[in-house]
């Protein structure tokens, strides 16, 4: 179950990552930005480009080896409870916010309960 689950997050990642490196002046609108310099153009393809493509290796990574799995585990909590706090926060305090950011928000939130889940079962 866990090499599901880790998987499952590198094919997310993986997708987010070639959506915003192939078309990212439609994505980057999409989610609430605007490029106005060669700088937020380059600091978008870096970040949901190039960060998302990392965070698909490494939960591959974790996912192909059965001794890391529950690493891999333990590394979405680290990474989804301070991303879900932050999107809570955000919504509440800069809200409304677009129906993508709350497609998002509802994936981050699934993806941490998953964890904590399997993180609960491995206990």
């Amino acid at each position: 179950m866990n090499a599901a689950y880790l998987y499952l997050n590198s094919f997310l990642y993986a997708i987010f990552a070639i959506c915003c490196s192939v078309a990212p002046e439609s994505s980057a609108p999409s989610r609430g930005y605007s490029a106005r310099t060669s700088s937020g153009h380059s600091e978008y393809l870096v970040i949901y480009g190039g960060l998302q493509a990392g965070l698909a290796i490494a939960f591959a990574f974790f996912a192909r080896h059965t001794d890391l799995r529950i690493v891999g585990v333990h590394f979405a909590i680290a990474l989804y409870l301070p991303i879900v706090l932050y999107r809570v926060f955000t919504i509440v305090n800069y809200g409304p916010v677009g129906s993508l950011a709350l497609a998002t928000a509802a994936l981050e939130g699934f993806l941490l309960i998953g964890a904590l889940g399997l993180n609960w079962a491995q206990s």
